[in-house]
């Protein structure tokens, strides 16, 4: 099933307990949905979150609110039953708001087109921790738990790797001849995954950070924009060319294509009781989810 969103949309997350997914928007608007595989997915809330582009959105606090960054530099707490706004952080980075993620139970990361990364405790609204990681936007991030460290992608073609127990930048690798887009660990963390624009995948060894231990060729002729970990061997794989694949790391292959959305490059990807995707101006959900996620697991 697919819904016209209206604009572009840049991030989604889905609820942790219920069928609920937030989208964000291009014009600063957010859109809570609630979603069934017997109805069309039911719009709760329609709120201008932010004076400029809503790029990223996650629920937090056992998904009793919703936080979304901006290029405003604001970071916004929103209800998710009633729509209210609980926190608005102002001025939270130096430059434009570019990805949100959930750390622990009750913190975030986000970071910023100037490759700033930042901690922030959603219950006692405050700092934790930041992180001079790149040169230019973070991309994404993923994080480590047993390791307590922060794994980031940028545009500078680097990956870092931030300690929150020491609160430094560990290491960063060396550039890459591409941006890299995306990140994920797999292989019961041994394996960092990377996308880039190019549409080669990279793989780094936990602790050899400085140079890719592999490198998948040929997943893709556009950029690899968005990844999806489905298990420890196999991703998702969200592409510029509107390509999904499920995708299986060492050996690396291209098991099968999953589904395609017309030109339009891939944003971001999700999964709960259904796959979600979204790209330009659209949000798409699998509305037979039992049955897709068993075909993915025979395979």
């Amino acid at each position: 099933m697919e819904l016209s969103l209206g604009s572009l949309p840049f991030g989604l997350d889905f609820h942790p307990s219920d069928q609920l997914v937030a989208a964000a928007l291009i014009t600063g608007d957010l859109h809570l949905y609630r979603y069934n595989a017997d109805s069309p997915p039911q719009k709760l809330l329609d709120l201008h979150a932010h004076e400029e582009s809503c790029r990223a959105v996650r629920f937090v606090n056992g998904g009793q609110a919703m936080l979304t960054g901006s290029t405003d530099r604001s970071i916004l707490a929103t209800d998710v039953e009633t729509g209210a706004t609980i926190a608005r952080l102002e001025d939270s980075h130096e430059d434009a708001i570019y990805s949100l993620i959930n750390v622990t139970e009750s913190t975030v990361a986000s970071g910023d087109d100037q490759g700033c990364i930042k901690v922030w405790d959603t219950r006692q609204r405050t700092l934790c921790n930041s992180f001079d990681a790149h040169e230019e936007y973070v991309s994404d991030m993923t994080f480590a738990a047993d390791a307590m460290k922060l794994l980031g992608t940028s545009g500078d073609g680097t990956l870092s790797v931030c300690n929150l127990r020491k609160n430094t930048v560990q290491t960063r690798s060396e550039f890459s001849e591409e941006e890299l887009t995306s990140v994920v660990l797999m292989k019961n963390g041994r394996k960092v995954v990377c996308g880039s624009q190019s549409g080669t995948v990279l793989l780094y060894s936990w602790g050899y950070f400085k140079d890719c231990s592999d490198r998948f060729v040929g997943l893709s002729p556009n950029s690899v924009d968005a990844l999806l970990k489905l298990d420890e061997d196999r991703v998702i794989t969200g592409s510029e060319n509107g390509l999904i694949s499920l995708v299986g790391i060492l050996p690396n292959r291209i098991i099968q294509p999953i589904a395609e959305h017309s030109e339009y490059p891939i944003e971001s990807l999700g999964i709960a009781s259904v796959l979600c995707f979204i790209n330009s101006g659209f949000l798409s959900l699998n509305v037979n989810p039992l049955q897709f996620l068993l075909k993915l697991v025979d395979l």
